[in-house]
């Protein structure tokens, strides 16, 4: 049989549906609202992920940032944007990697993975670049550095911690030194990097910190150069790599990190991490999305589906305790903001389900590597899990508390995410009310344009930017 044509093709998965890129820049001010948006709610909801300006990607991880933003003040939704960050990848697709002189270019990335804001700036971030700054309407301010300072990737994962204020974060790479931890003054300063030894060019997607601690994932996704020279994601399972977890005080030496070998496995997302400190010692409690392993037959593939994990780190023992709280897939983990590093009680996932093996196979002998279905709300101390139901023919995005600043309780606040509707093939911001998590959401605000399926978002309240 003759191979199809490149015409004949199919279209991968993460280019088709809900997943394709959208065309357009707009700004639509007139939007329809169901329901009462709470008038506590002053800010924006916004909200990163890949849009390929080309329309084409070699996976879905790939493509050229987009940020998708909704504000709300007054108990009304003002407007609606989305903005292309303007790296200059956007104008030349082959910037990003390595230079002719060997070194490497960290400000041509496609910064499609998250926005946080922090000190008064709006930062956007993949991993393997500088980030981006962009204003309170989505406007690219230009790349940021920290004055020059910053001399490795940055995560797209930093964490602020709610007691401090510090901006927590590391960078990794494919050539040495394969992992920096950082770490930012409340005012924007980057007042520490330390170089941390590992074993390889280890793909580290997120980490965890405590009040105290920051833990480094070192899991067997590692790079392969064979791979980046195909064009699309340069990363493979390594059954010989192993797998540990690595602790330093938030402020200490590479000398101080301890490493703790765990069962072989990978993480994206991490829920939150907290201290315990009994009779026994400091116990470590990380609560993570964990896969069994991941990328064996290829990047195009997820080989299965992530389960909430708790790890419990003895710092006295040097044991690592493993013990899975639930059956249901769920990926893209969050908790409020002020319980970060701090125990938690609550966290907040999207249901995900495995993929149909008869479902067809994209280009590159892909199918789609998540299928979101409802968001979930965990109750740690009890292990209930609650649904949030979206209705037939609707998918939600990730699930981003946002706390009632008169509440008095970790959950006193709203759920806000983008919902796409098959039927109308539009998306919506949907708010629910966390406390009433299975209940219909409060406000939803119908946006007459697709927001494609993507990363990781915030909401950004009134007054925290510059």
């Amino acid at each position: 049989m003759n191979a199809p044509s490149p015409t004949e093709r199919p279209i991968p998965w993460h280019l088709r549906g809900n997943y394709a890129p959208v065309s357009e820049e707009l700004t639509v001010t007139t939007l329809e609202v169901s329901g009462a948006i709470p008038l506590a709610l002053h800010g924006m909801f916004v909200r990163n992920g890949p849009n390929p300006i080309t329309g084409k990607s070699g996976h879905w991880f790939g493509g050229d940032g987009m940020l998708h933003g909704v504000r709300l003040e007054n108990g009304k939704a003002a407007w609606y944007r989305n903005r292309y960050i303007q790296t200059p990848r956007l104008s030349n697709q082959k910037l990003g990697g390595v230079r002719p002189d060997g070194t490497i270019d960290r400000v041509a990335g496609v910064v499609n993975t998250h926005v946080v804001a922090h000190a008064g700036r709006l930062l956007c971030m993949d991993e393997g670049h500088f980030p981006w700054q962009v204003d309170g309407e989505l406007n690219t301010v230009g790349v940021h550095d920290f004055g020059g300072r910053l001399q490795s990737s940055m995560t797209a994962h930093p964490k602020i911690c709610p007691l401090t204020g510090e901006l927590l974060m590391f960078g990794y790479g494919f050539l040495p030194p394969y992992l920096t931890y950082h770490r930012v003054s409340p005012t924007g300063e980057l007042v520490q990097s330390t170089e941390i030894p590992v074993k390889g060019p280890t793909m580290m997607h997120d980490f965890n910190v405590t009040q105290n601690y920051v833990i480094f994932m070192d899991l067997p996704v590692v790079f392969d150069i064979d791979l980046a020279m195909t064009g699309t994601m340069p990363y493979r399972w390594d059954d010989n790599y192993g797998a540990r977890l690595g602790v330093m005080p938030r402020a200490g030496k590479a000398a101080d990190v301890r490493w703790f070998d765990i069962e072989p496995c990978f993480v994206f997302h991490p829920m939150n991490a907290y201290e315990r400190v009994d009779a026994n010692g400091t116990t470590l409690v990380l609560d993570v999305g964990r896969f069994k392993s991941m990328w064996r037959k290829g990047s195009e593939e997820f080989d299965n589906v992530a389960l909430l994990y708790r790890w419990e780190v003895s710092l006295a023992t040097g044991r690592v305790t493993e013990t899975q709280l639930d059956d249901q897939p769920a990926e893209f983990a969050r908790v409020s903001d002020s319980v970060v590093g701090l125990q938690h009680r609550y966290g907040y996932m999207i249901s995900t389900k495995p993929v149909d093996a008869a479902a067809p196979r994209g280009e590159a002998g892909g199918r789609e590597v998540m299928k979101p279905t409802e968001l979930l709300k965990y109750n740690l101390e009890t292990g209930e899990r609650t649904i949030h139901r979206s209705g037939p023919g609707r998918q939600p995005g990730e699930g981003v508390f946002v706390a009632d600043p008169a509440g008095a309780y970790e959950d006193a606040g709203w759920v806000m995410t983008y919902v796409h509707d098959a039927a109308t093939d539009t998306s919506d911001l949907v708010i629910i009310d966390a406390q009433q998590f299975d209940s219909p959401p409060v406000a939803i605000v119908h946006l007459p344009v697709r927001v494609p399926f993507g990363f990781h978002g915030s909401w950004v309240r009134d007054g925290s930017l510059v």
